[in-house]
């Protein structure tokens, strides 16, 4: 490499008009060495350097059969790197989890189905736990399945009575009762999965006695299959990364904390406002307008006509219990934002 670089540098010189002498006088070279470079301009031929044996290179045969006599059964690779340990491997065992990954076909990822469900069929709930500790924060989240329409409510505890309230909020919301009503496992509502069969499941007493005054079934998503709830998963995610985090921050700027007070006051506003009229990622519609054609397709309200819902109020003053400066102190904040 260094006797290319020389031949080059001889004759960038050359090129630049300058005589054999000067060339010598500025590069230190003898009147042959020039002469050669500018005679020679056949670029250097590099051979390929022979390979360097790994320190896993002697274990592979080994490995590769025990593998091979393990299909379709993968041996972890805590366990070959124990038994090759043994017979005097040294190196890494990350270098032994890249061979084994050559040695397996890369797994097929498992089809994302989307499950859609009719207007008034399906409402998915879940708990958003936002703090814990001595002060503990949680929402309460319903998505409608059809219409992606949203309702959410903090809270400071996930007792059953408290999630029950909840419940009956969110049907006065959406002006009606779905069909069925989704749940991952929370404790107070499946007490024991499969307890009397495959699919029949134990649950609260409470949300039976709910459940037959509301005119819904409960039911419960496919264990390790989140995506069965996916709607009301993803609007967790928008709660807190586009209501919940900003607001949080606002306030810890004035030295505040959240409360459910101030939370309850700012996401009905919000979901009125931002989350249930914008356009919806996947069905390409807005869930307000969803949410209309969805109206019809609901159960009605015990005592309620559900052609006039009673839906909680937005323009609600700030209630003066639990807030930790004025009323005026608030808005002023929030206005300002």
């Amino acid at each position: 490499m260094l006797k290319w670089e020389s031949s080059m540098r001889v004759q960038i010189l050359h090129s630049q008009d300058k005589s054999i002498k000067a060339i010598c006088r500025e590069t230190g070279y003898s009147r042959n060495t020039v002469r050669k470079y500018l005679r020679d301009q056949t670029p250097p031929q590099y051979r390929p350097r022979e390979p360097k044996p790994g320190k896993l290179d002697p274990f592979k045969p080994y490995i590769s059969d025990r593998v091979t006599a393990a299909l379709p059964h993968r041996i972890p690779s805590p366990v070959l790197f124990r038994e090759i340990q043994a017979k005097g491997y040294q190196g890494a065992d990350r270098i032994l989890r890249s061979y084994l990954a050559t040695l397996y076909p890369p797994p097929i990822p498992e089809p994302l189905i989307r499950f859609e469900t009719d207007a008034g069929r399906q409402m998915q709930v879940d708990w958003c736990v936002l703090r814990r500790g001595k002060a503990p924060l949680s929402a309460f989240v319903a998505t409608m399945g059809f219409s992606r329409g949203s309702y959410v409510e903090y809270v400071s505890n996930e007792q059953f009575e408290t999630l029950r309230q909840c419940h009956v909020n969110a049907f006065e919301f959406f002006g009606g009762v779905p069909k069925d009503v989704l749940y991952d496992n929370m404790k107070t509502v499946a007490i024991a999965r499969n307890a009397y069969g495959d699919g029949i499941h134990r649950f609260h007493a409470g949300l039976w006695d709910m459940a037959k005054r509301y005119g819904f079934t409960p039911r419960l998503c496919r264990p390790y299959r989140a995506q069965t709830k996916g709607k009301v998963e993803r609007f967790n995610r928008y709660l807190r990364y586009s209501f919940h985090n900003p607001l949080v921050g606002l306030l810890k700027q004035s030295d505040l904390q959240l409360d459910v007070a101030t939370a309850n006051h700012e996401v009905l506003k919000w979901l009125r406002d931002v989350a249930n009229v914008r356009t919806h990622g996947t069905t390409g519609e807005v869930p307000q307008r969803m949410m209309e054609i969805e109206q019809a397709s609901l159960q009605p309200l015990p005592g309620f006509d559900i052609a006039e819902p009673a839906a909680p109020s937005t323009n609600s003053s700030w209630p003066l219990e639990s807030l930790q400066r004025s009323p005026t102190h608030y808005d002023q904040l929030l206005e300002n934002a």
